[in-house]
């Protein structure tokens, strides 16, 4: 979960001033907003989320204490290959998350037969994602989306228009999930070097190497 803090600061001679922060990570708002408040010239000192909701710092550790027990800080790495010769696409996720204090790892392919572009292929395997997402029973929070693909992170991010109809469809129906969910979701584009593991699982597909695997990482 990310937050601004929102505070008002009054000096040694009775001056007010008004500040907001950047957003961070609510852990990291919590340790600043505690800081702070040491200095005894705090005033108004609230927090905002992604939804524009307002938590003071007890609810907002609350929050924090029940989110806890529930998957969040959720990335998913998504890569979508098509072949021409085989008309087949390869569908490719790696998702990472937390849930009381340990790190998980979710690794799931797909070779899928109607398709018909590579585009479409990324697409899907964002949506592949998407669907392993709901499968944790994660709701209303934000979800980081990573990808090589310029089109379908530009697209989503609102800012490359979506010509075609098909991918149109892709785009709606995603965004219908996410709506669903209650997810708010944060796009981000990488190189095809660092989405590796996901670009493996794709390729993996289309060999007909099915992979669906959970394990808890020691980091």
């Amino acid at each position: 979960m990310k937050v601004r803090l929102e505070l008002t600061y009054k000096t040694k001679k009775g001056i007010e001033a008004t500040f907001t922060s950047d957003e961070m990570n609510a852990e990291k708002a919590i340790f600043t907003a505690e800081d702070l408040e040491k200095t005894g010239r705090l005033k108004n000192l609230i927090f905002i989320d992604n939804y524009d909701s307002t938590l003071n710092l007890k609810e907002l550790k609350k929050y924090i204490e029940e989110i806890d027990t529930e998957p969040h800080n959720i990335t998913v790495y998504f890569d979508g290959g098509f072949d021409l010769t085989t008309k087949m696409s390869g569908l490719g996720c790696a998702i990472y998350y937390e849930k009381n204090g340990k790190t998980f790892r979710i690794r799931k392919n797909a070779l899928v037969r109607e398709l018909h572009t590579n585009n479409e292929a990324e697409y899907a395997a964002l949506y592949l994602g998407l669907k392993e997402v709901e499968n944790l029973d994660a709701h209303h929070l934000p979800v980081n989306f990573v990808g090589d693909s310029q089109v379908v992170i530009n697209q989503l991010r609102g800012e490359w228009a979506c010509m075609e109809k098909v991918l149109n469809q892709w785009a709606d129906r995603i965004d219908s999930k996410l709506n669903e969910l209650g997810i708010s979701a944060e796009y981000e584009l990488i190189s095809r070097k660092k989405n590796r593991e996901a670009d493996q699982l794709a390729s993996q597909a289309l060999k007909e190497i099915e992979i669906t695997s959970e394990v808890e990482l020691h980091v």
